[in-house]
């Protein structure tokens, strides 16, 4: 609890300075035998965690008294959280899932405060006179929330990208864990980088290269993209905040430009889609939620297949600038009533208050074959060559019965480890085993791969990317998988690309593992 520890501190610091060491604590059991005494360090309502001669101990409330002038309230205690980092999850989805979460527990959630560093919510139950609790939002960058998290100014980290390792190295420093372990991170919904432009703006849609050089400063020019003669204002978000990073990351890096050229920049989104919206030769990077008034392009490439930033693309992460939304947690017992809401936020009941804040939620869902007729002429135009009409023909025949489930798994950059969304679909595909869901079905894994290489050496790869992301999920499931679940593993290559192959972002689509469900 962020806002204790910083109270408690200045109290141990003032009662140092007059020679006492009044913040002290003592904890008894019921029965005498049991004494601590140390500093208060935090109270969740539930359980102290306390500095003593012996380290840092963390003791059940229900078993102990509390003496001493540190000692915190039991009947009207308030529990203080506080959430720091990404705007974008600040202002418009971590609200709205607060509001759900109260709706639930029958609580109201009012926010009570706006301040320069961001905004509160009380959440109040009927006939208390003391809230609940606090939920302090901290409103800046992912970068700044990793920094808030180390220096003990937030509990809970909201990041539009995975932990870095010097942020792991300093949490690890900090007493608060592993950040890059599974259980200290979950993906709360899904977004997108979109390149936006005003509604009148000719250009309708820009390939991944183009956009990188208009970035870096090489395009300078509407003329050079087949648009009018007029100079081309580059809006882009703040530096450091998670959605910049990804841009550097995604689509600079992999043509090698280390920084962006001359561009406006802008601390909240709402501004950077409200400033592109008013200037037709504007063009920005901006959150798929929220484009106001601004149009976004679909991403082109030279083969033909183009794009959109669509629910279903972002979901499958067809879309290739797919950007997963984190929360990040300490090693260290969070108060109950945060513990809930962060149950709350992953369960059924928050994923159409997801839907409804402009986000792609985690729900899965089903897409019959007989709808994916953009995915199958690419597989007609583009596979039918090294393929061949067989495979094609038997690629059909093998998933016309079933419905693709938007679960997808893609790899990192030269890597076999699963990206970031990926290791959280293992465990929500493990998750759904265990529960049931596919009992009496079929589930086949079905590998695909880019367009690099023989056709059938890459129908092998793709067929064994398959078999590791099955036995991934496999092993993530702690219980056991009824025998009425039938699973399979299928690798059709290079027979149905999601996008051309003449970027690195393009083949990254390309490769991917498929669940389709019969």
């Amino acid at each position: 609890m962020a806002f204790p520890k910083v109270a408690t501190a200045a109290l141990i610091c003032a009662a140092l300075a007059g020679g006492a060491t009044a913040q002290d604590i003592t904890l008894t059991s019921h029965d005498g035998k049991v004494e601590i005494t140390g500093n208060l360090l935090g109270f969740d309502g539930e359980f102290y965690r306390v500095e003593t001669q012996f380290g840092e101990l963390t003791v059940d409330g229900s078993g102990v008294t509390c003496d001493g002038i540190a000692c915190p309230s039991l009947t009207d205690f308030v529990a203080e959280i506080t959430l720091s980092g990404s705007s974008v999850m600040a202002e418009k989805l971590l609200p709205a899932l607060v509001v759900g979460f109260a709706r639930q527990e029958g609580l109201t959630a009012t926010p009570v405060q706006d301040s320069a560093f961001g905004f509160v919510y009380e959440l109040h139950q009927p006939d208390r006179p003391a809230p609940l609790a606090r939920l302090w939002f901290r409103v800046g960058t992912t970068d700044q929330g990793f920094t808030d998290l180390t220096l003990g100014d937030a509990d809970i980290v909201m990041a539009l990208r995975e932990v870095r390792p010097d942020e792991i190295e300093a949490a690890q420093d900090a007493g608060l864990g592993d950040l890059s372990r599974a259980r200290r991170s979950r993906v709360l919904a899904l977004d997108a980088m979109v390149p936006v432009v005003a509604d009148e703006n000719p250009v309708r849609q820009i390939s991944p290269n183009d956009l990188a050089r208009i970035l870096s400063g090489e395009i300078d020019n509407w003329s050079e993209l087949g648009g009018p003669d007029a100079p081309i204002a580059v809006h882009l978000p703040e530096a450091g905040s998670g959605l910049a990073q990804a841009i550097d990351s995604y689509l600079l890096k992999p043509v090698k430009v280390d920084a962006p050229g001359p561009s406006s920049r802008h601390t909240r989104n709402r501004a950077l889609v409200r400033a592109v919206g008013r200037d037709p030769f504007a063009i920005g990077i901006a959150s798929q939620a929220d484009i106001g008034n601004t149009r976004a392009l679909p991403l082109a490439g030279g083969c033909g297949h183009a794009l959109a930033a669509t629910r279903q693309a972002i979901k499958t992460e067809d879309y290739p600038l797919t950007s997963p939304m984190f929360l990040y947690l300490p090693a260290h017992r969070l108060p109950r009533i945060a513990r809930q809401f962060l149950a709350y936020v992953q369960g059924d009941q928050a994923q159409p208050v997801i839907r409804d804040a402009g986000f792609v939620d985690q729900f899965p869902e089903t897409v019959e074959l007989g709808l994916q007729g953009n995915r199958l002429a690419n597989a007609i135009t583009t596979g039918a060559g090294e393929v061949g009409l067989e495979e094609l023909q038997r690629m059909v025949e093998t998933l016309r019965p079933m419905a693709r489930l938007s679960l997808s798994f893609r790899f990192e950059p030269g890597s076999s480890r699963p990206d970031a969304q990926s290791r959280s679909n293992i465990l929500q595909l493990a998750q759904a085993l265990e529960s049931g869901a596919f009992d009496a079905r079929k589930l086949t894994f079905v590998g695909f791969s880019d367009g690099h290489g023989p056709a059938a050496g890459n129908a092998r790869i793709a067929k064994l990317r398959a078999q590791t992301v099955r036995n991934a999920v496999l092993a993530a499931v702690e219980t056991t998988v009824t025998d009425s679940v039938e699973i399979s593993v299928d690798g059709f290559g290079e027979a149905m690309p999601m996008a051309c192959d003449d970027t690195e972002w393009g083949r990254k689509t390309n490769r991917r593992v498929e669940i389709w469900v019969q």
